[in-house]
């Protein structure tokens, strides 16, 4: 009887127990897998949401993580993520900000996103027959390009090299859209509120959320950069923070500023990627960045999977129910045509080939920050039958994560071949080029 009693604990160990040994077989992915995934046509996003799906699958598991069963949850976890991402795509840009330096990045955030969220919101009016607010919420969570799953067509590593105007297109639109689409959100929180009380929105909407909230987030996010930068590597040299050789250095920076910056309400998310800009630019070929980069990218890796394998957690337990043909279409337009063709019309006189002009239409990846601006809405107002439209952003980031991971691999070597770059030079660089990189 205690031989089959062991046996059957063996079988049946408890659940922290569980949790400890998927914890460390998480973190081995997260080293492993981009090295395994290098060359093919695969990205880190699909298998993670492949093991989600198959764990969820198992009938040991009971737990079904819908986020419109956990709306703060999902808020505040996909708030965590994006933030940490935001800091790492900041601090990995070499390139110095300027007018005509980032035009690209102007063109695609003041052309491209506005007219996505347009075109998104008069589709989801229409085809989809939701109001006009709500419509307005969808189309700001689906328009802003994701820089969390965007991680295969961003810069490399600071001072790496690895910075072409696609790669810099794709980061910096990352970094600045995530910001630049929450007085969106907050518009259609105000038509919302609005819609039966007919109250004035529009002077608080440009007041307060436009004018004070994105200067108030640029702000702020370059006096905790230029403080952080001070305290790194400019104090004395036997105090400043370099010495350390702790990358933990950037995870705190990340939270100071968003910390600071929502508790008088601006935009935390643009400040984060002030604060990297600025913390970057503060002393630009330092080491020490690479350190900081090394650890914010590793810690965004890791998050950034045990969320996706929640989403296709949530893919098998019926997020996608409410989905039918008319959203699938939708879907489907969002992705192919309304991002491309925004992308397209918004690079139109820019000084880049036609080759760049097509890959930075293409890959506008949607991803965790769709999650987040939903999750924020939802959680902010009156949404009727908000599983609908967490069906059709759960179906645009599936769909995202296998069209542009699929592609991404091919059309990003070819391009690199095409500027005369060889995709595998990084593969049989030595070891310590790698580490000083």
């Amino acid at each position: 009887m205690n031989v089959e009693l062991g046996m059957w604990n063996v079988l049946q160990p408890e659940a922290y127990i569980l949790i400890l040994t998927g914890t460390g077989i998480l973190i081995a992915l997260v080293a492993w897998l981009p090295l395994a995934l290098k060359r093919l046509p695969l990205s880190l996003p699909i298998v993670c949401i492949a093991i989600g799906a198959g764990v969820f699958l198992l009938p040991q598991v009971t737990l079904r993580p819908l986020p419109i069963n956990y709306p703060e949850v999902t808020e505040r976890f996909a708030e965590l993520v994006v933030i940490i991402a935001l800091m790492g795509a900041g601090l990995k840009i070499d390139r110095v900000i300027g007018w005509r330096r980032w035009a690209i990045t102007w063109r695609l955030i003041g052309i491209a996103m506005p007219l996505s969220i347009l075109a998104i919101t008069g589709l989801a009016n229409w085809a989809l027959g939701l109001p006009l607010a709500v419509a307005l919420l969808l189309g700001a969570s689906l328009a802003p390009t994701d820089p969390v799953l965007a991680a295969d067509v961003q810069v490399g590593p600071p001072k790496s090299g690895e910075e072409d105007e696609v790669r810099f297109g794709l980061t910096s639109e990352a970094g600045v859209n995530d910001g630049a689409a929450f007085p969106f959100i907050h518009l259609a929180i105000l038509l919302s509120a609005t819609a039966t009380s007919g109250g004035p929105w529009l002077g608080e909407w440009l007041s307060y959320h436009v004018a004070w909230e994105i200067i108030g987030g640029i702000a702020g996010g370059w006096l905790v950069g230029k403080l952080f930068g001070w305290l790194t590597f400019h104090v004395p040299a036997e105090t400043k923070l370099a010495k350390t050789g702790d990358g933990l250095i950037a995870l705190s920076a990340t939270f100071v500023s968003y910390g600071l910056t929502e508790m008088v309400h601006v935009y935390g998310f643009l400040a984060v990627f002030v604060t990297a800009l600025t913390f970057r630019h503060t002393h630009r070929d330092h080491s020490f960045q690479f350190e900081m980069y090394a650890l914010t990218e590793q810690i965004e890796r890791l998050v950034m999977m045990v969320l996706l394998i929640l989403l296709g957690g949530a893919l098998v337990s019926g997020l996608l129910a409410p989905v039918g043909w008319i959203e699938a279409v939708v879907a489907v337009i969002i992705l192919l045509l309304i991002r491309p063709l925004a992308g397209w019309v918004s690079l139109l006189g820019h000084r880049a080939d036609r080759g760049e002009r097509l890959t930075l239409a293409f890959f506008g990846i949607r991803g965790v920050g769709s999650i987040y601006y939903l999750a924020f809405g939802i959680n902010h107002m009156t949404v009727d039958h908000a599983e609908r439209l967490w069906g059709i952003v759960g179906l645009v980031i599936l769909c995202s994560v296998l069209l542009h991971g699929l592609t991404v691999t091919p059309i990003m070597r070819s391009l690199d071949r095409q500027q005369g770059r060889d995709p595998d030079a990084e593969e049989t660089a030595p070891l310590s080029v790698k580490i000083l990189r």
